[in-house]
């Protein structure tokens, strides 16, 4: 193989695309040849190019289209600009792929969010309704330490303090939770009793006289 013909061996060195046989020719003719070492130094951005692409598709590069011959290693620059135009277009299809990507994961967190933040279900849910319009619900919920109640009321008394409370089986009772009437009857509260719920009897709700306004019986 004489000078020339190894010369043109800088590209396929370049892309690691010897055999064991041309590789050791090469390195002895890098060796002499001033040229090809000054060559070498001038594709130092090539290998970083090169981390993006396979090294089947880089070595496509240097062929011309319609070609079979590569294209003549002692001109770096269509090299270099094939290389720039493969590597933005890889970045585009990374970049698409990235956008698709969390737009799917965002319309998951969005499908998935109700789910996750939805309130722990109650163990049990009673509701009363009296005949002047009066609506009173309310969500039992078993804690460690006893009781959770969530209420949920409308058409209450508009006035004074109302109040909350736990009959246990016993015949005790505990004052669960408190609040002052509002002007449109409605109440969304949460209150808390150290009653176990299998140990509940009744909840009662009170207007600022002490009176039952609405019973809910646990069986």
């Amino acid at each position: 193989m004489n000078s020339a013909e190894t010369h043109h061996l800088l590209g396929a060195y370049l892309l690691g695309g010897l055999d064991a046989e041309d590789l050791q020719a090469f390195e002895a003719h890098l060796e002499e040849c001033g040229q090809c070492r000054k060559e070498l130094a001038g594709l130092d951005k090539v290998p970083m190019m090169l981390d993006a692409l396979p090294v089947p598709d880089a070595v496509a590069l240097t062929v011309a289209p319609g070609a079979a011959d590569p294209l003549p290693p002692s001109d770096p620059a269509p090299l270099l600009r094939k290389l720039a135009r493969r590597r933005r277009t890889l970045r585009r299809r990374w970049r698409a792929l990235a956008g698709a990507a969390a737009a799917a994961c965002l319309a998951l967190g969005l499908a998935a969010g109700p789910l996750l933040a939805r309130p722990p279900q109650p163990d049990a849910t009673y509701s009363v309704q009296s005949a002047g319009g009066l609506q009173f619900s309310i969500d039992l919920a078993r804690k460690t330490w006893g009781t959770e109640l969530a209420v949920n009321g409308s058409s209450l008394p508009q006035d004074g303090t109302l109040s909350l409370w736990v009959r246990d089986r016993a015949g005790g009772e505990d004052r669960a939770c408190a609040w002052t009437a509002t002007p449109s009857g409605r109440v969304r509260i949460t209150g808390a009793t150290p009653v176990q719920l299998g140990s509940i009897s009744s909840v009662e709700l009170r207007d600022g006289t002490q009176r039952a306004v609405a019973v809910v019986t646990v069986p």
